[in-house]
């Protein structure tokens, strides 16, 4: 669980991405794969547009005590590490996303040997993705075990909204994949009848630090088999949990490891977040 690498390896792999302004991000499928036309019909103004009418009026105007203007960079391409399976990365490529960024192969290649990492680059750098692909790569595999439940995953978001939002964008992900990926939410909303499935055969499950805490670890021997088998911990928008709420979490995280170990497993963290100032030592702190 250290993060001490995070500052040499992934700094260097990220260089300037965690500066990245908001205002000069693009979508994450059209901006992949050299030679690719611009798309037609664009009308989406500049960002110098967009401010000058935010201060067009003069209550707003005197609210705005900062502006800064940063250059665009290009964009650094990879390769997906050789583990990432073929499969997986067809189903990215049907996506829309020929090639990945350096630091969603960087972070991918972390993950798959097992270290923690947090990703803290711009929106719509494309942290989803960088987190997805050793996740659905692990669990295709497990998928393919003779005997047992398979590898499983739990995502962790401040929201239900947020939760429910990025089930419908893995599910769509992994519509290539069949029934090896299964994804579920679970949640206070989630019908009493869909519960049990959930606990016996969702490898993804998707919930917040709440339900986590109040239905999932209090019931953990109903949810052995997912906690044993369990190779991921997704955090997303991990810059949420600070003050007496992040400290909150963190305990129900600390909980959530030491019930894992009494069922022999040792998940991987995995966190993301566009506005983390000093995300390893937060990510440090908070797991």
């Amino acid at each position: 669980m250290a993060f001490n690498h995070l500052p040499a390896a992934m700094h260097d792999a990220l260089g300037p991405l965690s500066a990245t302004p908001v205002t000069d991000s693009v979508p994450m499928a059209t901006n992949h794969g050299p030679g690719r036309p611009p798309e037609s019909g664009d009308s989406r103004p500049s960002p110098g547009t967009v401010l000058d009418r935010l201060t067009a009026g003069a209550g707003r105007a005197a609210r705005i005590t900062h502006t800064e203007h940063l250059p665009p960079r290009a964009g650094r391409h990879a390769v997906w590490p050789d583990r990432i399976r073929p499969e997986v990365i067809n189903a990215i490529q049907l996506a829309g996303v020929d090639h990945p960024w350096a630091h969603q192969a960087a972070a991918a290649e972390h993950a798959l040997d097992g270290e923690s990492v947090v990703i803290a680059t711009g929106t719509a750098s494309g942290k989803s993705l960088a987190y997805l692909a050793p996740v659905l790569t692990t669990l295709l595999e497990g998928s393919e075990a003779p005997n047992g439940r398979g590898s499983t995953a739990l995502y962790l978001s401040p929201t239900k909204a947020l939760a429910a939002d990025q089930r419908r964008a893995v599910k769509a992900l992994a519509a290539p994949l069949g029934n090896s990926v299964r994804p579920a939410v679970y949640d206070g909303d989630t019908p009493v009848e869909e519960r049990e499935w959930v606990r016996q055969y969702a490898n993804y499950v998707l919930t917040n630090p709440d339900m986590l805490h109040r239905g999932i670890l209090p019931a953990h021997p109903r949810w052995s088999s997912f906690l044993r088998s369990l190779r991921y911990v997704v955090i997303d928008e991990c810059h949420t949990y600070r003050g007496v709420f992040g400290s909150h979490v963190a305990q129900v995280l600390r909980r959530l490891r030491r019930v894992c170990a009494r069922y022999g497993s040792d998940p991987v963290f995995l966190l993301a977040s566009a506005t983390a100032a000093e995300p390893a030592s937060a990510a440090g702190r908070l797991t």
